[in-house]
């Protein structure tokens, strides 16, 4: 669809409102989609793609709704993505911009996000989308439910499943992935 230049004062309020919000939402956005996709590169192309297409509909998504609308998308392009392309990239552990980082216990640091991004990338697509949006999105199972469009019930078993994946995968056994998380 090719841009028309316009003078319409609401057209040029729309593309500033949308250039706010995403503007403001993009480094959680990014960081969301860190943890869904296990690769920075990958995550920031998730995200470009899923505010191109929230912006050709931004007229349509009502303002209350903006971040859950926005944050289903992402998951949603996120399935699509893993559904489309399964090959294995053999990729760095971690990545690179925190690699270089020092600080005390940096080593021991690393190693646990290369081991959570390990054993994530394990678990299928629902599942791993699940634990990040009820763990690290901190949203209920409700909400979960609603923004994957499954029941409550679904995501609790997704959210236990996942969880008894990463417990029992063989990067953690005999120790917690987190300090003060039970086992």
């Amino acid at each position: 669809m090719p841009h028309e230049f316009t003078d319409n004062p609401q057209v040029h309020a729309e593309r500033a409102d949308f250039a706010a919000y995403a503007t403001a939402a993009w480094p959680r956005l990014v960081r969301t989609a860190h943890m869904l996709t296990g690769d920075f590169h990958d995550a920031e192309d998730l995200v470009q793609t899923t505010l191109a297409k929230v912006y050709a509909r931004w007229r349509r998504v009502p303002r209350e709704d903006i971040d859950f609308y926005v944050r289903r998308s992402l998951v949603n392009n996120n399935l699509s993505r893993t559904r489309k392309r399964r090959v294995a990239q053999l990729l760095m552990p971690f990545v690179p911009e925190r690699a270089h980082q020092r600080e005390p216990g940096h080593a021991e640091a690393v190693t646990q996000r290369a081991a959570l991004d390990a054993a994530l990338a394990a678990l299928s697509a629902r599942q791993r989308a699940v634990l990040v949006l009820r763990y690290w999105e901190d949203l209920g199972e409700a909400e979960t439910a609603q923004l994957l469009g499954c029941s409550i019930g679904t995501v609790k078993t997704h959210a236990r499943r996942g969880l008894e994946a990463l417990r029992a995968h063989p990067l953690f056994t005999g120790r917690n992935p987190v300090s003060g998380a039970r086992p």
